[in-house]
């Protein structure tokens, strides 16, 4: 059971009303520690980001913070809890929640509060790029101008739909540029019109899915790379990108690629505009290093973020487990 616990909350996130969603949090924690945790809340605001209130928060001796807000709070908070012992607990309360969709946690405040508080935490991968947190991914291109140009005021009337009008607005005039993709053995020179580096992505995250899966437990980056010719090709490639998220596959088609690296750095000509877990944070280029295991992270008890494996049906199998460990992570 948390004793002192730290919730990041973002009062500007999202649609909902953020004093009733923060009464919730709050009842919630109450209620389910039975009064014995304590709960301290510092709330972003324009000369406090998220990222100095979570450090605070370490600082502070937390055995468990918790982001509330959208993907850029989240990412933000997570930056300050990499490679420490303190687990994340994620309350969504943005426009997208691609983060916790990626994870299994629900976007109902309530449920995903006690998520925290009854769960299991489990070790996953982040990413350094350019000196920031990545939990989800990185867009350079395409993926990057939808995000800029679906506005504040557009999510505030009518919520993820903003981000389908932009891309529908963006397919229409596709930009191509030069792109320069540099890992550990190869340089990787080509012509597009999205990169895409994911450490995790849900199916919704339509350009991160070149590879067959993206998971957060691999030590790896998954780079896709987009690069139809015209409306038509991008529509096409989008939806077959999709359907290859849904049924798990790769995709075949000959303007989209895709590979695995630890880090890669990327530039491109021109320069591009580059969004980060939802954010955007500049223009190319960007050197973007996987840090495997980085982060304690809280998800539902039922999650299926266990590590890829198969023994089921060996010969003479045998499972023992050691002492003090077991299948499943330790309980939150």
């Amino acid at each position: 059971m948390f004793k002192d616990i730290y919730l990041i909350f973002n009062p500007v996130s999202g649609q909902g009303d953020p004093v009733s969603e923060l009464a919730i949090i709050q009842s919630i924690i109450d209620e389910k520690t039975e009064g014995k945790a304590n709960l301290t809340v510092l709330e972003t605001t324009p000369s406090q980001a998220a990222d100095q209130l979570a450090k605070i928060a370490v600082e502070n001796g937390a055995d468990c913070v918790i982001a509330s807000g959208g993907d850029g709070t989240v990412s933000a908070v997570a930056g300050a809890l990499i490679e420490r012992p303190i687990p994340l607990g994620i309350v969504p309360r943005g426009t997208a929640n691609a983060i916790a969709v990626a994870f299994g946690i629900s976007n109902n405040v309530r449920i995903a509060t006690e998520t925290i508080l009854e769960s299991t935490t489990i070790q996953v991968d982040v990413a350094n790029c350019n000196g920031k947190p990545l939990m989800l991914l990185a867009g350079i291109g395409l993926e990057a101008d939808v995000i800029l140009q679906a506005n504040r005021q557009l999510k505030d009337r009518i919520g993820t739909a903003a981000y389908i009008l932009s891309a529908f607005q963006q397919v229409q005039d596709l930009d191509i540029f030069k792109v320069e993709l540099e890992t550990f053995d190869r340089v990787i020179q080509v012509e597009a019109s999205g990169v895409t580096v994911a450490n995790i992505a849900p199916a919704t995250s339509v350009l991160a899915q070149g590879t067959p899966t993206v998971v957060p437990y691999d030590g790896l980056l998954d780079v896709t790379i987009f690069a139809p010719a015209g409306t038509g090709g991008a529509i096409a490639a989008s939806y077959n990108l999709f359907q290859s998220a849904l049924n798990r596959r790769s995709t075949n088609r000959e303007d989209i690629g895709y590979f695995r690296c630890q880090a890669v750095r990327i530039a491109t000509e021109p320069p591009q505009n580059v969004v980060l877990d939802g954010e955007i944070i500049g223009e190319t280029p960007v050197e973007i290093v996987c840090i495997p295991k980085g982060l304690t992270l809280i998800v539902p008890a039922d999650s299926n973020f266990d590590p890829p494996e198969k023994l089921a049906g060996l010969p003479g199998l045998d499972i023992r487990y050691k002492e003090g460990r077991s299948p499943k992570t330790q309980s939150a």
